[in-house]
């Protein structure tokens, strides 16, 4: 800040006249040098009205019956009257990755800017494809469609294997309340361990599991050979179908594909069998570019959607029409 008091001074841009200092520059309009200046500083002066639009002497804007300025584009044309038919608007091409599609081509997309008619502005983002152009299962649906052919195997394991799950039951049984009852007792592991189940509960647990293998086998197997589908996938409207595009899976690429999935049930009994078909299962989640799960990529295959939507034919007549 300036050490000069504000005040008024002469100016010394223009001797004869006297303008107020506030210190930090000079404001006001001048006064004569030998002028009696006001008390404090200058009066500060309203600005001016804005211009009204159509008033005659208003600069750039015509008066009532004037001429205006021709309409862009239109060199050496005489102007509209200011009181004539408005310009055409002028119509502003979407920026370089504009994500609005409109219902129609054509119409206004509600940002100001119309789509013209074929003008490729996708409403989402692209669906992954199988690589023969059908859209891949998402991995939601899949694992829908995995546990309804769980419940289905569950349900046919209930009728077939239920006997052999009694019997182990009734053989193992009396292990398990000997087991708790020296546990009760405060017996240490190692003591626990020298007690074996029963050889006859061992070997039904052995049955029980090629069962179980057999009845998955026999549900999945020749579905998906001669269809792809199982009753999941057939419910839930997905498919396997080959990586390479053709028509009929087959027995043996069926197998392959199984084998990965459904062989490990056989190691239940440790869990290395669980644990690998469940990172198998949502192996399709971190899969990229074609969501596959190991025993797809054992198998070449894909699972994409059974009737994929198609797309509406374009209008032949009406607003739409292109």
């Amino acid at each position: 800040m300036s050490s000069v008091p504000p005040g008024w001074y002469k100016d010394p841009a223009e001797p004869t006249t006297q303008r107020y200092w506030d210190g930090e520059g000079w404001i006001g309009a001048p006064l004569p040098a030998d002028a009696t200046p006001p008390e404090g500083p200058p009066p500060v002066e309203a600005p001016p009205p804005a211009p009204v639009p159509g008033q005659p002497g208003v600069p750039g804007q015509p008066g009532p019956g004037q001429p205006g300025p021709g309409l862009p584009g239109q060199a050496g044309q005489p102007g509209l009257p200011h009181n004539g038919p408005a310009a055409p608007p002028i119509t502003v091409p979407p920026p370089s990755g504009y994500p609005g599609y409109p219902p129609q081509q054509g119409q206004p997309t509600g940002h100001g800017w119309p789509v013209p008619p074929g003008a490729p502005y996708p409403a989402h983002a692209p669906q992954p494809v199988a690589p023969t152009g059908v859209p891949l299962a998402a991995p939601g649906l899949r694992l829908v469609a995995r546990l309804i052919d769980i419940i289905a195997v569950f349900l046919l394991n209930v009728v077939v294997n239920g006997w052999f799950v009694y019997r182990w039951w009734q053989e193992i049984g009396p292990y398990y309340r000997e087991v708790n009852a020296r546990m009760a007792r405060g017996e240490s592991f190692s003591e626990l361990a020298q007690t074996a189940p029963p050889a006859a509960a061992s070997n039904l647990q052995i049955v029980i599991l090629l069962v179980a293998c057999a009845l998955w086998f026999a549900y999945e197997v020749p579905a998906v050979a001669n269809s792809g589908q199982t009753l999941g996938k057939r419910i839930v409207g997905l498919r396997v179908v080959r990586v390479d595009g053709q028509p009929r899976m087959g027995f043996g690429r069926s197998l392959r594909r199984w084998n990965i999935l459904g062989l490990p049930m056989l190691f239940w009994t440790c869990c290395v069998g669980f644990i690998w078909q469940f990172v198998d299962c949502l192996w399709v989640v971190v899969d990229r570019p074609l969501q596959q799960a190991l025993h797809d990529k054992a198998a070449q295959t894909v699972v994409v959607v059974a009737r994929p939507a198609s797309n509406p034919p374009a209008p032949t007549s009406g607003p739409g029409a292109p």
